[in-house]
């Protein structure tokens, strides 16, 4: 036996003389309130008994209330277990794992599942590792999802790091690392299969090693059917989850097949509402569904709340708020395979929120292993400021760029091009083809038809001297003036730029150069707005989680009244532009991607 499980009996032993010796006594009841059982589904009056980290009972909790036992008073108010985020990505947010955390632990989320793909594009195995470390210091559970392969699909993009079956014994037996996360290498079943087989053999060959050793797989299989489908199903050990669940009758098939989806309900990606229908319409049973968040920008965390939003939003669809609350932790904890949260039965850790309006999902207080660490939307447990090593700094690589590297060239009088089209509030994007007209050689973007350029340019100074760059057009981003430009571009994360004059979009990515990663904002050549993101290009450690929140507001709305922009949370849509695991066509430094037929496709016809 290991030490950490003779902690554990020791802890057992203690926990058995307390209910059972009449006198010693709970160092904390929950007193009158309403007990949320997420095993039977039930709500009954009940008292929560609490010894040190864990859970005495749930019940008549009377005899156990002594001398020096805080008791505190929920009548009326609903006594559930901590929320769990099953499928999330710190980097999204551009929060540390600390700064996330202390935004989300007074909306009742006591555990985190992160996948750190986007740190381990640019990083690597030392990027992951650090994020990781981070997480070892926090009062909340925070468990990781790693992925085993970067670039997702190689030879179509470059990352920073590649990381293939060979890193997985130095991932993986990390305690805080819960499995493998979203294969998406696969994601793109019969192209994989027809152009890059071997990527398949890699995937399973970390697989096999993860579930030598108990660890979790994670799938990705968007708008994948019948054999596909199935094919996916198998690569990841037969027991998957999918978070990229589109549409009702995806949700009914892949119930079927015994995947775990995880519905997601995001800043810019909500497909909760269509997803539940196969429960709402089709009667199917819900242990299977489960609620995640995936991407969220920090004032939607600071405005709307966290996991206790998206079962709210969960509720208004039709689902009853206990059967919502199972979503966010019994049935995590059951895919997952936690032994200790998800849960309020005896022995458990006491991660516990106190509701005080079960329909509008308002939570009054939030208990991190039996110490109360929230209270009205308040932390009350110090949760100090972390700093990250300068060896995940500097991560921007390559020389500023001139309007000559940017353009789109033809000599023509016009031309025929292909365009990405947004779909709002999805990853997944259209494929359009328009004429534009041409001047001086140049290739120009036309307004009134709404398509701008959008390039994606090398940042991690693996592709030489100059550094790639992949050119295509844009449209659906109903931008009017001036030009966004980013080095969060999922998943390799290049810089992209899109904009509606060349000019600008120099400027733009220039100034993200010259900040080492971050957003910007270009007006006639000035910048509007910027945030620098000294991590990775990704997150920040020079602001707290409130001061990041104020700056993307900020941003947003420069974005919408300076440059005209009409599409919400912008960077976080130009950002999934260059997904090439999710349909239809997306951008690369290698150029534009036909992601079902796996390859680079011209973009001027």
């Amino acid at each position: 036996m290991d030490t950490k499980g003779i902690k554990e009996a020791i802890q057992w032993r203690k926990l058995i003389d307390v209910l059972l010796d009449a006198n010693q006594f709970a160092d904390t009841v929950l007193k009158g309130g309403q007990f949320i059982n997420v095993i039977t589904r039930e709500i009954y009056q009940a008292d929560v008994a609490i010894k040190g980290e864990y859970i005495l009972m749930a019940g008549d909790c009377e005899r156990l209330i002594g001398p020096s036992t805080k008791v505190e008073n929920v009548a009326g108010r609903y006594i559930c277990p901590g929320f769990i985020d099953s499928h999330m990505h710190f980097e999204s947010a551009m929060l540390t794992v600390t700064e996330f955390s202390k935004l989300s632990i007074p909306t009742g989320t006591t555990t985190l599942v992160a996948d750190p793909h986007e740190i381990g594009n640019v990083l690597g195995v030392h990027g992951m590792q650090e994020m990781v470390r981070e997480a070892k210091t926090l009062p909340n559970n925070v468990y990781f999802t790693v992925p085993c392969l970067t670039p997702d699909a190689p030879g179509l993009e470059t990352a920073g790091q590649d990381i293939t079956s060979a890193d997985m014994k130095e991932l993986l037996n990390d305690p805080h690392v819960q499995g493998i996360g979203e294969i998406q290498g696969f994601s793109n079943v019969r192209p994989v299969f027809e152009n890059a087989p071997e990527l398949i053999d890699d995937l399973i060959a970390s697989v096999s090693y993860a579930k030598s050793i108990g660890k979790t797989i994670e799938g990705n299989a968007p708008a994948l059917f019948g054999e596909e489908l199935a094919a996916h199903i198998i690569s990841g050990g037969t027991h998957v989850s999918c978070h990229e669940t589109t549409t009702k009758e995806e949700m009914v098939e892949k119930l079927r097949y015994g995947v775990s989806v995880f519905m997601r309900e995001g800043s810019s990606q909500r497909n909760m509402a269509e997803c539940i229908r196969a429960i709402t319409e089709e009667g199917m049973d819900s242990r299977r569904a489960i609620l995640v968040s995936d991407d969220m920008v920090p004032e939607d965390l600071m405005n709307s709340g966290h996991m206790d939003d998206i079962v709210r939003r969960t509720i208004a669809q039709g689902i009853d708020p206990v059967e919502a609350i199972q979503m966010v932790t019994i049935n995590p904890a059951t895919h997952f395979g936690f032994r200790d949260i998800g849960v309020l039965t005896p022995g458990k850790r006491a991660d516990i929120a106190v509701i005080s309006d079960l329909i509008n999902m308002t939570v009054d207080q939030v208990y991190l292993s039996g110490k109360k660490a929230a209270q009205q939307n308040k932390l009350t447990t110090d949760i100090p400021s972390y700093t990250y090593p300068e060896s995940v700094k500097c991560s921007v690589k390559r020389k500023p760029v001139k309007a000559q590297d940017l353009v789109l060239a033809s000599q023509a009088s016009s031309a025929k091009v292909r365009a990405i089209e947004v779909i709002p509030d999805q990853n997944l994007t259209g494929a359009r083809e328009f004429e534009l007209k041409i001047k001086d050689g140049i290739i120009q973007p036309c307004l009134q038809q709404d398509v701008l350029p959008l390039l994606v340019i090398e940042r991690h100074g693996r592709s030489g001297r100059i550094g790639r760059i992949g050119k295509t057009f844009l449209h659906g981003f109903k931008l009017k003036r001036g030009a966004i430009a980013e080095s969060v571009a999922h998943d390799t994360h290049n810089i992209i730029v899109t904009g509606t004059n060349y000019e600008d979009m120099v400027t733009a990515v220039n100034r993200v150069i010259a900040m080492n990663g971050g957003l910007a904002l270009i007006l006639d050549g000035k910048v509007v707005g910027d945030m620098a993101l000294n991590i990775g290009g990704l997150m920040t450690d020079e602001m707290t989680g409130v001061e990041v929140s104020e700056r993307i507001t900020e941003l947003h709305r420069l974005a919408q009244e300076e440059l005209g922009c009409g599409i919400h949370v912008p960077f976080m849509h130009l950002s999934f532009l260059s997904l090439v695991t999710s349909p239809e066509w997306k951008i690369t430094d290698m150029g534009l991607i036909d992601v079902d037929r796996f390859q680079v496709i011209p973009t001027v016809l």
